[in-house]
Formats: structure tokens, C-alpha cells, sequence
């Protein structure tokens, strides 16, 4: 009889297999972040939220030098990962801060750096963009451009949250599919790439 591998429970590979570490570049804040050992080959889908992605870090770094962005505010951060830009509301003064994903170690890792960093996070589940735009002020888009598919389904969904009066905030190092002819530049910072590479330019842009 062949015996099947128990599934993994993402809370617990999460602490055990990922190291709690403060981001560079952003004092206070500390995320599970991947490392050599991790194991990460034991997880089918994608482990997005392992790492800080080069948007979602300049998108961070933007809030946390420019409370006022999000200070009294409820604040969306659309698939949110590991929950860099969520913690760096939550911190900056956000009334209310959302973190959406569908991936369930992405949940399970907000949680987790959620409770690391002392912020309350509203974790939704379930896929937002096939849905009505949220009562919300703002909304926070890091590093969800990286393929056409997906870069055409946000930028709908964008457009819905735009006509609805929600302010727009995307942080990308302008993959290909991002759509920067709806975009307005704001800043830059220089940023770690994925998984912690040779550093490169992530933009902050609002989305018009």
C-alpha cells in the first residue's frame, strides 16, 4: 500500500522552516522570510511570500517615510503575500488595513508577521478582483503585474476601484506587463530584488 505525505500546514512550516527577520531598509518591521534551508520545494504553489518583492518594498518604504499617505485611512493591500505594505500601514496610522490573498501559506504568513510586528490586520480569503471594489480609501497594489493575464484582471479591477472614488497606490520595478500608460510616477527607491538580489529601482506610481 502506498502511504500519501501528510499535507503541510502552512502556520506550522512557516515557524519552523523561515527565519523572523527585520526587512533591510525598513526599521520595525520584521517578516518570516525564506533562507538556503528552508525547504520551500515542499510547497506546490509559487512561495511569493517568502520573500519581499522589489515593489511591495519601495511601496513599504513610501508609507513608512510618508504616514500622512495613510493616517486615518482604511487601506487595502491587494494580494499582500507575506504583508510588508499591510505592516507598514498598519504602522504608519491606517484606521483599518485589509490584506487579501488566496494562496493559504501567503494567509498563514500574514498572520504570523502580522502578530511579529504587533498590528491588527484584516485578513481576507478570497479572491477580491472578480468582485465589487471594497468600502475602502485606498488601495495598495505591490508586485501584481508580473504576467499579462494577471496584469489585465488587476488593472480591470483598478478601474472599477477608480470609478468608485478609491485613491490607487501600485509599487512595481516595472516588470513588462505592468500598464504604465495608466500610471502617474511618484517616487523611487533603490530596493533588494526578489528573493534578495543585486539591488534595482522600484517605482511608486498612482494608478489614474
Amino acid at each position: 500500500m502506498i502511504s500519501r505525505a501528510e499535507p503541510l500546514d502552512p502556520r506550522a512550516f512557516i515557524e519552523r522552516n523561515l527565519r523572523l527577520a527585520e526587512v533591510p531598509g525598513l526599521p520595525g518591521i520584521r517578516l518570516y522570510t525564506a533562507h538556503p534551508a528552508s525547504g520551500l520545494r515542499q510547497v506546490k504553489a509559487a512561495p511569493y511570500w517568502a520573500f519581499p518583492w522589489a515593489g511591495g518594498l519601495a511601496l513599504a518604504k513610501h508609507i513608512a517615510s510618508r504616514p500622512p499617505t495613510v493616517r486615518g485611512r482604511r487601506v487595502l493591500d491587494l494580494g499582500a503575500g507575506g504583508g510588508i505594505v499591510a505592516i507598514a500601514a498598519a504602522k504608519a496610522g491606517a484606521t483599518e488595513v485589509l490584506a487579501a490573498d488566496i494562496d493559504a501559506f501567503a494567509l498563514a504568513a500574514l498572520a504570523l508577521n502580522a502578530a511579529a510586528n504587533d498590528v491588527a490586520l484584516t485578513i481576507v480569503e478570497h479572491d477580491l478582483l472578480s468582485g465589487e471594489p471594497p468600502a475602502i480609501d485606498l488601495i495598495l497594489v505591490g508586485d501584481l503585474f508580473y504576467t499579462e493575464k494577471l496584469a489585465a484582471r488587476v488593472t480591470r479591477f483598478l478601474e472599477h476601484c477608480r470609478a468608485a472614488s478609491i485613491e490607487v497606490l501600485v509599487g512595481d520595478p516595472r516588470r513588462s506587463p505592468l500598464p504604465l500608460e495608466r500610471l502617474h510616477h511618484i517616487a523611487e527607491y533603490e530596493v533588494p530584488d526578489f528573493g534578495g538580489g543585486s539591488g534595482r529601482e522600484g517605482g511608486v506610481y498612482a494608478f489614474r
